[in-house]
């Protein structure tokens, strides 16, 4: 099979970047090393090339309300903004969850997972309750995306660009000419639980952009970084990622993301699953453990009283705090931070407690 490229390929190999397969594209798990990237984003900033997540542009006077049909947060933004949330099916599992793009009254752009790029658009297309309205698009192969993240990064894009990027509140999206590359959107987004950036932009542009952004973070000690620190950094935040922590068998209630789940509002696919599971109670509960002695890695059971209770979904060494962390489903009796739990790693045993999200709180 031949791995797909962003255009930011030739880059990654002019930085000596450890290129490897990941869901079918060719992109850099590493440069300098997973925890040396890890850190360089927690005391400085980096450059990810993410262009491999999809988009999804949503035009006509019924955009928004089509969408909020689909997705389980209120997406009552005004233009300008963007929101998070999850799109459920009608179990209430989750699809995908996303990033919803507000641009103008009739004009919306929704960011996906790579891996659910093909999968996102059908289903919405499927479930499109306004056809005449509200048009769904695939622009995937449109944009190219790079992520800035770091608490360097306001200054790093404000020299790039004559917007106000700075003044951009979290959430914030606008759309601008960075590093001299014409239609560009920004957004003050991330994955990181640093500030930064998400930059949406034509991919002829692209090394363009990627070269000046590297040039003018370097007093800033700018580095590129790879998916491996990408991974580190979300987990420590409780970041979700599809297909490890949440997928079609998991709900927003159970994943801890309630809280984009709002089952006051109008309807929308999954509401109703979701009000019943609600009412009737969770019976297990996405949470972080802290984890003694050894690393646990996504299947490991997770037990209580000897008894299997769960599954470790996420586990790493936490580069910012030297300790062993991991995400898991659990009934909800042991949910509660201060719980003790046993990992089965392997085939051996070790003790993790149940702590409150996230692990890591940026310090500025």
């Amino acid at each position: 099979m031949t791995l797909r490229a962003t255009p930011f390929l030739a880059c990654h190999e002019a930085a000596g970047g450890r290129i490897i397969d990941f869901g079918g594209w060719s992109l850099p798990v590493q440069y300098a090393g997973i925890i040396e990237e890890h850190r360089r984003v927690r005391e400085a900033v980096g450059l990810f090339d993410v262009s491999h997540m999809g988009e999804v542009r949503v035009r006509g006077p019924g955009a928004l309300a089509a969408v909020r049909h689909l997705v389980t947060n209120d997406v009552d933004i005004p233009a300008g903004h963007a929101q998070y949330t999850a799109m459920c099916n009608e179990a209430g599992g989750i699809v995908d969850d996303l990033i919803v793009y507000r641009l103008a009254d009739e004009d919306v752009l929704i960011c996906v997972n790579a891996a659910n790029r093909d999968k996102d658009y059908q289903w919405m297309v499927a479930h499109n309750p306004d056809p005449a309205g509200a048009e769904f698009t695939d622009e995937s192969d449109d944009w190219a995306q790079v992520a800035i993240q770091g608490r360097h990064a306001p200054d790093i894009l404000a020299a790039l660009t004559d917007a106000d990027v700075s003044g951009l509140p979290a959430f914030g999206v606008c759309q601008a000419t960075i590093a001299g590359v014409d239609g560009c959107i920004v957004a003050r987004t991330g994955y990181t639980g640093e500030d930064g950036y998400e930059v949406f932009l034509p991919p002829d542009g692209a090394q363009t952009l990627w070269t000046r952004t590297m040039d003018a973070g370097a007093a800033h000690g700018i580095q590129p970084i790879g998916l491996g620190a990408r991974d580190t950094l979300r987990l420590e935040m409780k970041y979700c990622l599809y297909g490890n922590d949440i997928d079609d068998t998991t709900s927003p209630l159970e994943a801890g993301l309630g809280w984009v789940t709002k089952l006051g509002r109008d309807d929308f696919v999954g509401r109703a699953a979701l009000l019943a599971q609600k009412e009737a109670g969770l019976s297990r509960r996405l949470v972080c453990l802290e984890v003694e002695k050894r690393i646990a890695r996504p299947h490991s059971p997770i037990l209580s009283e000897g008894q299997v209770v769960g599954e470790v979904t996420s586990g790493t060494k936490s580069p910012s705090l030297g300790t062993n962390i991991a995400l898991g489903y659990v009934p909800r009796r042991l949910a509660r931070p201060g719980n003790q739990v046993q990992i089965d790693i392997r085939g051996r045993s070790a003790d993790a407690r149940v702590v409150k999200p996230p692990f890591y709180t940026r310090p500025y």
